[in-house]
């Protein structure tokens, strides 16, 4: 790893650790173990940094989500391709899936990169939602919305697993993505 993802990844550590507000150029050079010059040949502020912790953890999820994907499979496996490779990047990164999460709508993160395409995976999700509304498959309702409404059950399941809630075994698995799919179906 070069010192560049050394101070972004030293950054994504503090942030999960602390909380955002908390955490300083100084944490992140001892965390990182480079100098100020160092962090500064790369980022100009600490919200040009965070814009950009973001954003590699946007495209590394939008990747993850991608996995496996066939736009040739029926409407409801490629529901189940997208909501489970969700819950797995959860579960498999947490730190970048809990800071995500925590920091979509704050003002700290820019609009152009909040609302970025991340791997076409935001794309591909509202296409999904748009083909299945045509159908009659998916409730009429915006498909942002329709779109949260499934991320943000996936969320709630796997913030209660990472803190030991309740395990996460395979049928329970089943059953959240089942839920998700009830809620948005007609």
């Amino acid at each position: 790893m070069g010192k560049r993802e050394d101070i972004m990844s030293a950054t994504l550590d503090l942030i999960d650790e602390e909380g955002l507000q908390s955490v300083t150029f100084a944490k992140i050079f001892k965390r990182a173990q480079v100098g100020s010059g160092t962090l500064f040949n790369y980022f100009a502020s600490k919200e040009e940094l965070v814009n950009e912790v973001y954003k590699e953890a946007r495209i590394h999820m939008g990747e993850s989500l991608m996995a496996g994907y066939q736009h040739g499979l029926s409407l409801y496996e490629r529901f189940k391709r997208f909501q489970l490779n969700r819950l797995r990047f959860g579960v498999d990164f947490p730190k970048k899936f809990l800071f995500i999460d925590s920091y979509s709508y704050s003002p700290y993160i820019s609009p152009e990169i909040r609302n970025m395409d991340d791997s076409g995976s935001s794309r591909a999700v509202l296409e999904l939602i748009a083909d299945g509304q045509k159908m009659g498959i998916i409730r009429e309702m915006d498909p942002l919305l329709c779109h949260q409404l499934t991320h943000g059950m996936i969320a709630a399941v796997v913030k209660g697993y990472l803190i030991r809630k309740y395990p996460l075994d395979e049928q329970q698995v089943q059953q959240t993505i089942e839920s998700s799919w009830k809620a948005i179906k007609v």
